[in-house]
């Protein structure tokens, strides 16, 4: 297993580096031949204990499949042998068979995927290997107590900012007196035919991305541009070793009452890790379900998803330009905490960030833990359902960990960075610079034109005939328009291999619809009629499909 770990880390990463090598087409095919016959290896692994998910058949040609629909079937599949490894070993010892747990492997349901997959660990003391992929059994979507409106139109993000601590430069009026939520008339809520609706919407997307002048600047731009790092924070300091998780005060925040304490107590500190937990796959846009921050001395765990409406309290300590704050990887971070919470981060150090300019060999936060701390990563919940509430005391342990550590690995990080850099501090400057650039980034909705369906098209390298393209193309539209609608993600209404058979089948009756589809979604089986009727059309080239689609 550990070689096969190794090898599998020594291929070439996705993006520059796997782009450059697929260029040689003695690549491509060896990376052909080699990721069908791993397909076909785990068929049959499969097929011999009996294991049914959502798999390929044997001989498929690892072109013509989904890499992250397979990933997930994979952890699904290995949940259900692992599941029944623990049965027969507890059969085997004579422990009761009947116990009742809260949580169920997500086996039985649609797997959703949380952010942070990279960053998870446990201690050494922790042997239980177990990959396990877990929902609540019978859970109420959060979003129907959320007091705002989720906003899934086709229309570029606003920030939901009301008030702006630690300004050196006001807060756009028009930003201060919008309420959240607010919502932003669509063409077609006003009755306009859907061509002139999608014209209108194409110009002022067009538009906004060619002519920066015509977007919502960043609250804490000025800010962000004049940031410089305190004094104190360029020099070299003694480590501060951290506690256990036994031993370190931990309060979970569940009330507003409490989330003032924890503003406070913020405010009063000199630094902060910070980590959130992401949920995607019953939603279209996603929200945070979990802030984890730790001090030097407590954990905090804050249920965002109870108190998402009063988290801006905390911009008072996020964007104090005198507090560090220390993520690992805050390039989503910082979208979901504007997006959600209207909450912007000034004077931040990333220790994903710190890794790249020191040049280590691996950048993830597991590589940190094992090289500073003596962590071993473990992705037992890897892709825990963080919606879950009551949380169980393993999630919360687990969950903990995210920021634990992290101040120390700042440390270690920083005082490295100042002995390796020159007399300038370039290296420790050039961590804050990147940081900052990150903190930069403005939250973007998904914004469908007619033309989006080109990128997943050309990104599958499946070819399709001028009919076939036509039924992919309406499909598309069609999804994009549920999933906002719904309030799911694309990959619960109709994930990306299910909508190239659907369009590569063009079936004749809506039966065969749902024949290309294992399992069918339930928002296909729902709307199978009208998903039939987008393949006649397609087959028809004299009619024309109408798209159907949120726009400006």
């Amino acid at each position: 297993l550990v070689g096969g770990i190794q090898k599998a880390n020594s291929l070439p990463e996705a993006g520059e580096d796997h782009d450059f090598y697929y260029s040689f087409s003695d690549f491509r095919e060896f990376r052909k031949a080699q990721g069908t016959r791993i397909l076909n290896n785990v068929h049959d692994l499969l097929k011999q204990f009996h294991v049914r998910c959502r798999w390929p058949n044997r001989n498929t040609s690892c072109s013509n499949v989904d890499v992250d629909d397979l990933y997930e079937s994979l952890v699904e599949a290995n949940d259900t042998l692992l599941e029944e490894v623990d049965t027969s070993l507890d059969e085997a010892s004579g422990l009761s068979k009947n116990r009742k747990p809260i949580l169920s492997p997500a086996v039985r349901q649609g797997g959703p995927m949380v952010s942070s997959w990279n960053r998870k660990t446990r201690d050494n003391n922790n042997k239980d290997g177990n990959f396990r992929l877990l929902l609540a059994k019978n859970i109420q979507r959060p979003q129907m107590k959320f007091k705002d409106k989720i906003d899934n139109s086709n229309t570029p993000f606003i920030p939901i900012i009301k008030y702006k601590p630690n300004a050196l430069k006001p807060l756009d009026q028009g930003l201060a007196s919008r309420g959240r939520g607010q919502e932003v008339q669509n063409p077609e809520d006003l009755s306009v035919p859907s061509v002139i609706a999608d014209f209108i919407h194409q110009q002022r997307v067009n538009s906004a991305s060619e002519n920066p002048v015509n977007r919502i600047s960043h609250p804490y731009e000025f800010e962000l541009q004049r940031f410089e790092p305190p004094a104190t924070q360029l020099k070299e300091a003694k480590e501060q070793l951290y506690d256990s998780l036994e031993d370190t005060p931990f309060t979970l925040v569940e009330t507003v009452e409490q989330l003032e304490s924890l503003s406070q107590k913020l405010m009063e500190a000199q630094e902060f890790a910070v980590d959130l937990e992401h949920h995607s796959y019953r939603s279209f846009l996603g929200f945070v379900c979990l802030m984890q921050i730790s001090t030097r001395d407590h954990d905090f765990l804050v249920d965002t998803l109870e108190l998402r409406n009063d988290l801006h309290l905390l911009n008072e300590s996020f964007t104090n330009p005198n507090i560090l704050k220390v993520f690992h990887g805050a390039d989503m971070d910082v979208g979901w905490l504007q997006r959600d919470f209207g909450i912007y981060v000034v004077n931040m150090f990333d220790t994903g960030q710190a890794s790249r300019v020191l040049a280590l060999e691996r950048f993830s936060l597991a590589f940190l833990l094992k090289k500073f701390c003596g962590v071993t990563a473990d992705k037992q919940y890897q892709l825990a359902d963080w919606r879950i509430r009551p949380l169980p005391e393993e999630m919360i342990r687990y969950a903990r960990e995210d920021t634990h550590y992290l101040l120390y690995i700042h440390d270690r990080l920083r005082n490295e960075l100042i002995r390796t850099g020159n007399e300038n501090n370039n290296l420790l400057l050039s961590v804050y610079s990147r940081s900052t650039e990150v903190c930069q980034k403005h939250y973007e909705k998904p914004l469908f034109t007619s033309e989006s369906y080109m990128n997943l098209y050309t990104k599958q390298r499946r070819p399709l005939n001028p009919v076939q393209l036509r039924a992919f193309r309406a499909l598309y539209a069609w999804r994009d328009t549920i999933a906002r609608r719904e309030d799911e993600s694309y990959g619960y209404v109709l994930p990306n291999h299910m909508l190239f058979t659907i369009a590569e089948t063009l079936p004749r009756e809506p039966q065969g619809v749902l024949a290309c589809c294992n399992p069918v979604p339930t928002l296909v089986k729902q709307y199978v009629n009208e998903v039939h009727q987008l393949i006649l059309q397609s087959r028809d080239a004299s009619t024309t499909v109408r798209l159907r689609r949120y726009t400006l």
